[in-house]
């Protein structure tokens, strides 16, 4: 049934002809009255426990829940919102004189200008720098710079910076004069809004007690935030066709994902998958998209702004790209002209070294290579 509000003088209006039907008198319901003072009370008690009555009945149906009334919702079914995910990417640490040996451990801080945003060294056995046992990277002796990843301090959107942002060390260290972000730092996203978490939840129901590609992609999504995947089924990694046997490709927008996440993927994709079936779970195969493109600003505006612009909008779109979707050459004509409203026009725009669109391969996934714009 659908709940009819009213409104203040609605209320009014309908006791006072209530009332005044009941009497064999005309009745004095004139401003100022006590008649109608005692009609204005039982009016606003009335307005306060309709707007107690939508209170409940918006926080008990997640349609029209908000905040903390749809995590309160979910839980009962063990449905969870997920988290923030931090930006990340590579600095790098640079001296201006090659000497001594210096070493840049793990948990570092760097930050923006005015320490508007931090970062912290994180390890990566990937690194040749990294070493497991000092807890932190080498800067050899004679070696100039030497580039780490870092994370933001802070999960959300607020970590994703341009080019150049970063320029502050935390502390000092020991031969080491300055650290610098040749790319933007991307990644970063808020927790999942309540529009995300509704939808995700009725995929989760769609998908219970269901071995379905529903059921999969909810068990997957429901990981971690930014991540896209693809499901081929009756087929094995090596493309070739086998009945009863499906591939899970997944990534999280680096192009690399940690065997720490592939490892959580499989174990939630094991939950539910049908009986008798057999599948692997694997990253990407990555396409490098090598872009070039020069930009003309108009008069009296700050192009290395709008260069700067265009690499981050450039590369943020590739990187949220899902796993098998083609990359548009003329898409990166607009993404450019979008990036900053200075831009007056474009030249040389290349598309690793062509003007033709990019299409990845059989479990594939197109990722930023080198993004140069001038």
């Amino acid at each position: 049934m659908q709940l009819s509000l009213q409104t203040f003088s609605t209320l009014v209006e309908r006791m006072a002809a209530s009332v005044q039907g009941a009497a064999q008198s005309l009745l004095d319901l004139s401003v100022g009255s006590v008649l109608r003072a005692i009609l204005e009370a039982n009016a606003s008690v009335a307005l306060w426990i309709q707007w107690l009555i939508v209170q409940c009945l918006a926080t008990t149906r997640l349609a029209t829940s908000s905040g903390v009334d749809c995590d309160s919702f979910g839980a009962d079914f063990g449905f969870t919102r997920l988290p923030a995910v931090a930006a990340s990417r590579e600095v790098t640490f640079a001296r201006f004189t090659p000497g001594i040996s210096a070493f840049i451990p793990v948990g570092t801080a760097v930050s923006t200008v005015a320490n508007a945003q931090s970062f912290l060294v994180v390890g990566d056995t990937n690194n040749p720098a990294y070493s497991a046992a000092e807890g932190g990277f080498v800067l050899a002796a004679g070696v100039g710079s030497v580039s780490v990843p870092v994370v933001a301090s802070v999960p959300g959107v607020t970590g994703n910076i341009q080019p150049g942002a970063v320029s502050l060390l935390g502390a000092a260290i020991s031969g080491v004069d300055t650290v610098s972000n040749s790319g933007a730092l991307t990644g970063g996203i808020d927790a999942e809004s309540d529009v995300a978490f509704r939808a995700r939840f009725g995929n989760f129901l769609g998908g219970l007690s269901r071995a379905t590609n529903i059921a999969i992609g909810s068990a997957i999504s429901g990981i971690q935030q930014g991540l896209s995947y693809n499901i081929a089924e009756n087929i094995n990694q090596a493309g070739a066709a086998q009945l009863g046997f499906f591939v899970v490709t997944v990534d999280d927008g680096s192009g690399h994902p940690s065997a720490g996440l592939l490892a959580t993927v499989q174990q939630a994709v094991n939950a539910i998958r049908p009986v008798g079936t057999g599948f692997a779970v694997q990253g990407p195969v990555v396409v490098t998209a090598d872009i070039s493109v020069a930009i003309v600003t108009s008069s009296g505006a700050s192009h290395a702004a709008a260069v700067a612009a265009v690499a981050t909008e450039i590369e943020l779109y590739i990187a949220n790209l899902p796993i098998s979707a083609t990359l548009s050459y003329t898409r990166l004509a607009q993404l450019a002209y979008d990036a900053s409203g200075t831009i007056t026009n474009l030249s040389g725009l290349l598309l690793n070294g062509g003007t033709m669109d990019l299409v990845p391969p059989l479990f594939g996934a197109v990722r930023a290579g080198t993004v140069a714009v001038a």
